[in-house]
């Protein structure tokens, strides 16, 4: 499969690139001289994640997702919540390294979760290779059974720890293709040879405006079908290929916040020139949703502030406010768990600032400011 650049009509498209470029410049000037940046960064994170499932058919609610973040499950995570967890750990791996790191081999690798062969890219040397044991004299048939047994004891308890070490470091475990499910992935799914095809796509558009590569970057990813179980990660690429090329130097666009209000048979449309309009019309609209969210965050600030005018020094209420700012929702134990307070006290200060519950549930609620 290829994907042919000369058959798109760039003229076409000129009208909506602008549009879009202009949104996407005016965003991010607007983050960069914000008051509030590190929180409406915060939350763009935990939208972007839950509209990703979104886009790919799954529904995962905002709350589920922050708690899940804070480790403070209301109950047993869904394959669903998940997923939308890795993605938002991925944003934050994008965000987190150079504008370049993404789309670089190192960055590539350890976002398609070969942590190892990330490390040896980036430390410039080979992967290493599997050590060979040398062959031992013979033994007796009872011992060696006894041997035999406390290696796969041995063994087991090797990828425990590797397991464990991996989720408590966010990292996510390395599979090789001989590790892989057969009834789950397609032995003749030749990944690398599509993620090639798809590098030289960018190559070939490296000459075009900005936004417009990272739309075909995306459509191209789509098509290729470069991952069997990665859809989203080309949603996350083309968010990096914006910040890369300067469009959105203080931010990562949320471009799954954008797609969620494009209808679908536009954004799976059989015409590629249908697809890429659809594309930059949703990141036009990722830019004015962006727009809107920021001055109401203000606008709920300030009116937050209002409320914590007067009191002690000692208060909590100041530390609550920037909280209920930086997350979608919060709930008394991740309130107790990062103002070092109890849960009760959690409970009394959402009365204070008088913030909204936001589940309907009689336990595990949530409260926030949308």
């Amino acid at each position: 499969m290829s994907y042919d650049l000369k058959r798109i009509d760039l003229l076409a498209l000129f009208g909506p690139v602008c549009r879009a470029s202009d949104a996407i410049a005016r965003l991010d000037e607007c983050v960069s001289r914000s008051t509030i940046r590190e929180g409406f960064l915060e939350r763009q994170d935990f939208a972007d994640a839950v509209a990703s499932m979104w886009v790919d058919g799954e529904l995962v609610h905002v709350e589920d997702l922050v708690l899940h973040d804070a480790r403070r499950d209301a109950r047993t995570p869904t394959h669903e919540l998940t997923i939308a967890h890795s993605v938002l750990r991925s944003r934050r791996q994008i965000a987190g390294h150079p504008p370049e790191w993404a789309l670089s081999s190192a960055g590539l690798a350890r976002l398609r979760g070969e942590a190892r062969l990330a490390e040896a890219a980036q430390a410039g040397t080979p992967a290493p290779s599997p050590v060979v044991v040398p062959e031992e004299p013979e033994e007796d048939p009872a011992s060696e059974e006894a041997g035999d047994e406390f290696a796969d004891i041995d063994a087991l308890l090797s990828r425990s720890s590797a397991l464990i070490d991996d989720t408590l470091n966010n990292r996510t475990p390395q599979k090789t293709a001989s590790d892989r499910d057969p009834l789950i992935y397609d032995a003749d799914w030749d990944e690398d040879a599509r993620l090639d095809e798809w590098q030289q796509v960018l190559r070939a558009a490296h000459d075009l405006p900005p936004v417009l590569k990272a739309a075909i970057a995306l459509d191209a990813w789509n098509q290729l079908q470069v991952l069997q179980h990665r859809a989203e990660l080309g949603r996350q690429l083309a968010a990096a290929l914006l910040r890369q090329d300067g469009v959105a130097r203080a931010h990562l666009p949320p471009l799954n916040v954008g797609l969620k209000a494009i209808k679908i048979d536009r954004r799976r449309s059989p015409s590629r020139m249908t697809r890429l309009l659809a594309i930059l019309e949703g990141i036009e609209e990722t830019a004015a949703i962006g727009l809107k969210e920021h001055d109401r965050l203000l606008a709920a600030r300030a009116q937050l502030e209002r409320r914590t005018a007067n009191r002690r020094g000692h208060s909590r209420l100041p530390q609550l406010v920037d909280l209920v700012i930086a997350r979608p929702v919060v709930s008394a134990s991740l309130i107790a768990q990062e103002l070092d307070i109890t849960p009760q006290g959690a409970l009394v200060l959402t009365k204070e600032l008088n913030l909204r519950e936001m589940t309907g549930r009689g336990r595990y609620r949530a409260w926030g400011i949308l």
